[in-house]
């Protein structure tokens, strides 16, 4: 057999070598911790016209946890309890796949207090520096 090469990329990778990737880690993952991930889920806001969604939230499986990859809400919806109903419901997503929990991370400038009035708690945080922004990691468990 022909020993494997190391090919570097610059730039994305294509979506079938990252999910190479993935499928490596999961089989990985699976055989060592036996829990299988399950799909993740999302909330949407969709204009009232066109049904296009505008915002909202992105979900993954974390290993007994539901990772909130993406939360965004236009700049015209803050303030009017949007962001509250979509946490909401994703615990009550989470809650129903048994999930222990709810987590994220969010820098300095985006929602840390949001969070925190909503029950999360800081767990972690990457200090700014040279430049770089503060990124806080919290969690709400169930």
């Amino acid at each position: 057999m022909t020993a494997p090469i190391i090919d570097i990329i610059l730039e994305d990778p294509s979506k079938d070598d990252l999910r190479a990737i993935v499928a490596t880690l999961d089989a990985y993952n699976a055989a060592h911790s036996g829990m299988v991930d399950q799909p993740g889920f999302a909330v949407l806001i969709r204009d009232p016209v066109t049904k296009t969604a505008i915002g909202g939230l992105y979900a993954t499986d974390g290993y007994g946890w539901a990772f909130i990859r993406y939360l965004a809400i236009p700049e015209s919806l803050r303030g009017q309890g949007f962001g509250q109903r979509l946490i909401a419901e994703a615990e009550k997503i989470a809650r129903g796949r048994g999930y222990i929990g709810l987590w994220l991370d969010t820098f300095e400038f985006q929602a840390r207090p949001f969070y925190e009035k909503l029950g999360f708690e800081v767990f972690g945080q990457l200090e700014g520096g040279a430049g770089a922004i503060p990124r806080y990691f919290l969690k709400k468990r169930f």
